[in-house]
């Protein structure tokens, strides 16, 4: 039997290849110019971690639950939101201008994922299309590269939420589904059975007593007790018995 849903995949989702750079961008860019003892370091590995994690556990939760799924998905939104206030902080406590949206340097990372087919890559080959920006000994060009992609990765998450809501709605849920296959079995089920005996009942003898059909029964004790024999239809009120 084919699963009812179908989960996992997330490998291939745009949201969780974007998280992974994200996610090592910013463990090396923290490992570089955080001290490793500051909460804030802390809390930005823990904040980008989340957000990629919790997308891989909601295409998994997928099978069974929509509802966490969803969930799961806008804890992951949250998370790369705190991360990019985080990244928004170091620029304005340090005195240093973010990228305007129109500013090259920007466009040219937004360029990146438009001009890739980013699929078919390792998560290596993936992040190697960053490096320029990613890899750069200046953390304030850094900082600013990567706030562009959560502002992508926000971006495709915003769409990917209403795309599961709407899901859900016009699909229904894991129990909905669920129910919708039993019932199926179900009636197939007794399609077969009805079949079944009706087939059994035109090659069954009529009953020797009172001519009735007869039907296929099982004997519950005595010494034939699980052997099969051909009994009336109208038992009690008839006995009348074939041996097969």
């Amino acid at each position: 039997m084919s699963r009812i849903r179908k989960s996992g995949g997330y490998r291939q989702l745009r949201t969780f290849q974007t998280a992974t750079i994200i996610y090592d961008a910013t463990f090396w860019f923290c490992e570089k110019f955080l001290d490793r003892r500051s909460r804030t370091f802390d809390q930005m590995v823990q904040s980008a971690r989340s957000g990629r994690q919790n997308i891989a556990e909601g295409s998994r939760a997928s099978a069974t639950s929509s509802h966490t799924e969803i969930r799961l998905v806008n804890v992951a939104r949250s998370s790369f939101e705190e991360l990019l206030l985080d990244y928004e902080d170091f620029l304005r406590h340090r005195r240093q201008p973010q990228w305007a949206k129109d500013d090259p340097r920007a466009k040219a990372v937004r360029a990146v994922a438009k001009n890739n087919e980013m699929s078919d890559l390792t998560d290596q080959e993936r992040y190697a299309l960053y490096s320029e920006w990613l890899d750069s000994p200046d953390p304030l060009i850094r900082a600013n590269a990567l706030i562009c992609l959560i502002h992508q990765e926000n971006y495709m998450l915003d769409k990917q939420v209403p795309a599961l809501e709407d899901e859900f709605v016009e699909g229904g849920g894991y129990s909905e589904n669920l129910a919708a296959e039993r019932l199926a079995y179900r009636r197939e089920h007794s399609k077969q059975t009805n079949r079944s005996d009706q087939t059994d009942q035109k090659e069954f003898p009529p009953c020797p007593q009172c001519g009735q059909p007869m039907v296929l029964r099982t004997a519950q004790k005595g010494k034939f007790a699980g052997k099969q024999f051909l009994g009336c239809s109208t038992y009690p009120e008839c006995k009348g018995v074939r041996q097969l």
